[in-house]
């Protein structure tokens, strides 16, 4: 999208301005790349203390009414009903027929009646058409995109940062609490947080209508300033899932790739007797996936970047780079692929640095040890 004036902005674009955000445009929208700070400082932070992201890019959709629950565990891949309301799962919206990934999301389980999707944000339009389209009669999946904003707290600090403004922290992963709005913060809504994140770090993701989303930004800023706190962009999110071996769709997933490709297999409840993509998903496990998403280290100073070709030999090519980036933590090169499954899975590889074969070795991801679980 080459004019900018056609991309959507977030509520809080006047605060990246301000901040001398050097902007982007990614799904749609014009994002936050990275502040002056500079990626590097920005993902330390999140590594060692907090960060704050705006994320308000992504999805939201609602589904509603007599049986949304239940209509959401029959069409995406993830089991809702291995969790309690209160919860949040990470799941897929896959292709009936072909079993590719249309889409990687969370889904927040209110109730029987009440699920909210967050999906990416390139895709959001698709998954609510095709929910919308086999939704049975009482069912409603309504696209809130732009209504509301995401704000993500990130790393060891932000527990700190949310308790200092007023804001329940200290939950189970992978679950949301609606708490209030933080003081000064004027609005009829209060704010969903959830124990998510897409960092590897201990963090949370505040879901909240456009009209608070300035004040509670500045809210989370002055109260994270004694903790370190810095402005994030996309650049450090991108490093940071990285480093965790975490997906990007459109780029290391698809509707080209499987969940079996993607090493997804956990993401989806294969006891269930109806989710899209069920038979050919079931056909391609027995059989045997014939390419898995592997992680790549550079044994050498090569940074490897989407698009680059991996060989096993000079004369044999496998595959291209799918993500690759300097990891800021481990100080060298770091990438994902779909590697063809004969290949050894400690193999090393070449990768086509500009002309250069730099060795890599296939290393099974998370590059840095998580610590989102964390209690």
């Amino acid at each position: 999208m080459s004019d900018s004036a056609e991309l959507l902005t977030s509520p809080l674009h006047d605060r990246h301005v301000a901040l001398g955000a050097k902007l982007a445009e990614f799904g749609g929208w014009s994002m936050p790349l990275e502040y002056p700070s500079g990626v590097v400082k920005e993902h330390t932070a999140v590594r060692e203390a907090v960060g704050i992201f705006d994320v308000s890019h992504l999805g939201k959709a609602m589904v509603t009414g007599p049986g949304a629950a239940a209509y959401v565990n029959a069409t995406l891949s993830n089991d809702l009903g291995k969790i309690q309301p209160g919860k949040a799962q990470y799941t897929l919206c896959c292709d009936d027929a072909t079993g590719g990934i249309v889409d990687d999301l969370i889904a927040y389980f209110h109730d029987d009646e009440h699920v909210l999707l967050v999906p990416n944000a390139a895709n959001t339009a698709e998954v609510v058409r095709r929910l919308q389209a086999s939704a049975p009669e009482g069912v409603s999946v309504v696209d809130h995109h732009r209504d509301y904003a995401v704000l993500a707290v990130q790393g060891p600090k932000s527990d700190e940062v949310l308790e200092a403004v007023g804001l329940p922290a200290g939950h189970d992963y992978m679950s949301f609490v609606v708490g209030p709005l933080p003081d000064g913060v004027d609005g009829e809504s209060g704010v969903v947080v959830c124990r998510t994140g897409y960092t590897g770090e201990r963090g949370y993701e505040l879901i909240a209508r456009n009209d608070v989303a300035g004040a509670l930004w500045d809210a989370l800023v002055a109260a994270g300033e004694e903790h370190g706190i810095l402005p994030c962009g996309l650049g450090a999110r991108d490093t940071l899932r990285t480093e965790m071996g975490y997906p990007l769709h459109g780029q290391d997933i698809s509707l080209d790739v499987t969940p079996n490709q993607a090493r997804l297999g956990w993401a989806v409840g294969w006891k269930k007797e109806a989710f899209w993509g069920r038979e050919a998903l079931l056909a391609e496990k027995e059989a045997g996936p014939q390419r898995v998403l592997r992680g790549l280290v550079a044994t050498g100073r090569g940074i490897p970047r989407p698009g680059m070709s991996v060989s096993l030999t000079p004369d044999v090519l496998l595959c291209e780079i799918t993500s690759g980036t300097f990891s800021p933590t481990l100080r060298k090169g770091i990438g994902l692929a779909l590697v063809p499954s004969f290949v050894n899975a400690e193999a090393e590889v070449g990768v086509d640095v500009r002309g250069r074969r730099e060795i890599f070795q296939l290393t099974p991801p998370p590059f840095v040890q998580p610590s989102v679980r964390e209690a």
